[in-house]
């Protein structure tokens, strides 16, 4: 993995939101990683955006670099190959936290969430009100938009089915728009964690409220990616569903083992 970025800037430093990393992984998302890193930085102008790029073939790597060479709140990190969204925000967390950041963002790239949302993400983080902030579809006030009856299914119920199992109390568990206290992802044992797509989201929320995390939902509006297609599939909806069994069952196995030494 390689990192590119330009020197930070003394001004940036003394914004309120200096502290704030926001981890962006793209494949093939030319198209929209200009905009979205110029609305990004628009909602939090002090900011460092990170891009996770898995070297993509239509060159959204290159771009990131261009981009980095003429922003210096820009940085970028080249990974080898494509390893799975969760893989790619892992790597970004970790490189978001040797580089000093206080608060950690995670969004995607196709404006399906909204960095206008941005400032009310953070908010509760650097306020110490929250050590996880959600932005939520299903806490009162937020939606979707641009979604068929199926899918609008998969994603409530898969919500529904891990918040019983596991005994949650967020209602937006599959989301994948976060803001994070340094210290409190920091503390979530990577190693191990599972990198697919619902299955990342849902696993470091039960990990942070396993571990004591004030945990935030904030209503936001989803919207379906502008260009390109998703890439979510059905493979990686069956392996949440797993998983989330095999984090409840050993979880119990855990309780049963401390019980019978005590």
């Amino acid at each position: 993995m390689i990192e590119t970025s330009a020197a930070p800037t003394d001004t940036a430093a003394t914004m309120p939101e200096a502290g704030v990393w926001v981890v962006l992984p793209t494949y093939n998302e030319a198209d929209n990683l200009g905009p979205i890193s110029t609305a990004i930085l628009a909602a939090l102008p002090a900011a460092t955006l990170l891009v996770v790029d898995d070297n993509s073939p239509d060159g959204t790597g290159q771009l990131a670099d261009d981009l980095a060479a003429a922003d210096p709140r820009i940085r970028v990190l080249h990974r080898a190959a494509k390893q799975g969204l969760g893989r790619a925000y892992l790597d970004g967390f970790a490189h978001a936290l040797s580089g000093g950041a206080t608060t950690v963002v995670q969004m995607d790239a196709d404006f399906s969430h909204d960095p206008g949302a941005l400032p009310g993400l953070v908010a509760p983080v650097v306020d110490d009100r929250a050590d996880l902030v959600i932005g939520s579809r299903y806490a009162r006030g937020g939606g979707v938009v641009d979604w068929g009856v199926g899918r609008r299914i998969v994603s409530r119920g898969g919500s529904l089915f891990a918040r019983t199992v596991l005994s949650l109390g967020p209602h937006d568990l599959t989301g994948g728009f976060k803001a994070w206290r340094a210290s409190t992802l920091a503390a979530v044992p990577f190693d191990g964690v599972h990198a697919g797509g619902y299955v990342f989201q849902i696993e470091m929320t039960f990990r942070a409220s396993r571990a004591g995390a004030r945990i935030h939902e904030v209503p936001i509006t989803f919207r379906d990616r502008r260009i390109g297609q998703s890439k979510m599939s059905r493979r990686i909806i069956v392996e949440a569903l797993v998983v989330v069994v095999q984090l409840r069952a050993e979880e119990l196995r855990g309780r049963l083992l401390r019980r019978r030494r005590s």
